[in-house]
């Protein structure tokens, strides 16, 4: 699909009618400034939109965010939501990785103080943080300590004493979906997550050192803790290969199951079935359970982090404090209102994260008053953002907003043009020392690969969707 199809409503508000598809049942929207329109454009993202549009159930329109590009049957940066209890769950909505998502720690350490011990720090976290493709840790789980992690998330890893009770507080859903039910994940996905607690994988997750460059929000940022020239802490990972494992299995189960329910999607990868169904409640319990995995994973991580800060700066108590966690591949039941009256449905995001606005009751009390905070990761070299949500999200995107800068070349092509020897020398320069298991793993990666995340983020605020707060920059990179 090209430009041309899309109607332009606002500066940062695209539309592509109903009228484009007899088989659309809403309207598609794309949030993106006109920068963006190109890169987006260049894919299949707004084929793939255009496809979550004749969803059975789906409310309102189809959506992407501007860091949108090609992923599995949704585009990623997609945002859905269908009628509950009887639209449709697509595994396809939510992604492989299930939970694939971002927490910041916050530190009081100033960089300027430390500047001298950024390389000795990349190297001790990269130490202490496995990472790589299949990479186990040092955790490993049997079958029951399995289970309890599948149900509590990451409190599992709090009654370990890896975190404390007001990490729970800080972490969307306080770190564990009530629905989760472990005998819903199959045995293979089980005996996939055994040794990965811990680990970040490979892929774009890292575990990031920035230092706070810029302050947009001054009351947002001191609600978070965030003071320009410290240091903070970026985590990217998610349910690594249990997950996958969880989307194989039930992607699977779906398409055998769909001529039951009489629906054949325009594509393959879109395969569904209604909530309510047995299949779709397999799946959002299977679901929940690898999220449960991916916030205990993050948690974790964060203690490991704690360790590698201890070793080089010799103080614990210094560890950074968790700001907050947030998921942006998942589904999730939530309210909103519908001609006047609120009506529950079925959010699907898939890259793209939480946005909810001020005097939300899960929100910790120090930041309740202000709003969720929205953690937006740019790439290896480049800045990432703290935003904060609002109530217009609600409104306009089902309490959503971006995930992140959003890929415009393939992992192919990248490592292809990039020279990683060279850029990682090249960011040593700049003062940011990259540590990864693979020069494959830092060209794939490269600043290049991605959009630029400054009109991504000026985007979702000029929407007002979601605002900015603080703009961090790299200082030290860990990745598989």
């Amino acid at each position: 699909m090209k430009k041309q199809h899309l109607q332009k409503i606002e500066d940062y508000l695209w539309e592509i009618p109903r009228s484009y598809n007899a088989n659309m049942h809403v309207p598609a929207r794309v949030y993106a400034l006109e920068g963006l329109i190109d890169a987006i454009s260049s894919d299949r993202s707004l084929d793939q939109l255009v496809n979550v549009a004749t969803l059975p159930g789906i409310m309102k329109a189809s959506m992407v965010m501007p860091d949108a590009h090609e992923g599995y049957g949704f585009p990623i940066g997609g945002v859905a939501a269908t009628q509950y209890p009887d639209g449709v769950i697509s595994p396809g909505g939510i992604g492989y990785d299930i939970n694939c998502g971002v927490r910041l720690m916050v530190s009081k350490m100033r960089y300027e103080d430390v500047a001298d011990r950024m390389e000795d720090l990349s190297k001790e976290l990269y130490k202490q943080i496995p990472s790589g493709v299949g990479k186990g840790g040092m955790i490993q789980l049997n079958r029951k300590a399995m289970e309890d992690v599948l149900i509590k998330g990451a409190e599992w890893a709090v009654d370990k004493g890896m975190g404390s009770l007001e990490d729970l507080e800080h972490i969307e859903n306080h770190g564990c979906l009530k629905e989760a039910d472990p005998a819903t994940v199959s045995d293979k996905a089980k005996q996939r997550g055994l040794d990965q607690l811990g680990t970040i994988g490979a892929g774009n997750h890292f575990v990031e050192i920035d230092v706070v460059d810029q302050i947009f929000h001054e009351e947002a940022a001191g609600a978070f803790g965030l003071q320009k020239g410290n240091l903070a802490v970026l985590i990217h990972t998610g349910s690594r290969g249990l997950g996958h494992q969880v989307a194989t299995d039930y992607i699977r189960l779906m398409v055998n199951a769909m001529p039951k329910y009489e629906y054949k999607p325009p594509d393959r990868e879109l395969a569904c079935v209604p909530f309510s169904s047995e299949e779709g409640q397999q799946y959002f319990k299977a679901m929940c359970a690898a999220a449960n995995f991916a916030w205990c994973n993050r948690q974790v991580i964060s203690w490991e982090v704690c360790k590698a800060w201890e070793n080089v700066f010799g103080s614990y108590s210094d560890c950074p404090k968790l700001l907050y966690d947030v998921a942006h591949n998942i589904a999730k039941i939530e309210e909103y209102t519908f001609n006047g009256k609120m009506e529950k449905v079925i959010v699907h995001r898939k890259g793209a994260t939480r946005a909810f606005g001020a005097d939300f009751e899960e929100l910790p009390r120090a930041f309740r008053h202000i709003g969720q905070p929205v953690l937006i990761p740019g790439s290896m070299g480049t800045e990432s953002y703290v935003l904060v949500g609002t109530n217009k999200s609600l409104e306009l995107t089902f309490g959503s907003s971006c995930h992140g800068a959003g890929r415009r070349m393939s992992r192919r092509a990248a490592k292809r043009q990039v020279n990683a020897p060279g850029l990682q020398e090249q960011l040593k320069k700049q003062g940011i020392f990259v540590t990864a298991g693979s020069f494959k793993g830092i060209a794939e990666e490269a600043p290049v690969a991605y959009k630029d995340v400054n009109l991504v983020v000026e985007t979702v605020h000029r929407a007002g969707i979601a605002l900015k707060v603080a703009k961090l920059k790299p200082k030290a990179v860990i990745k598989g």
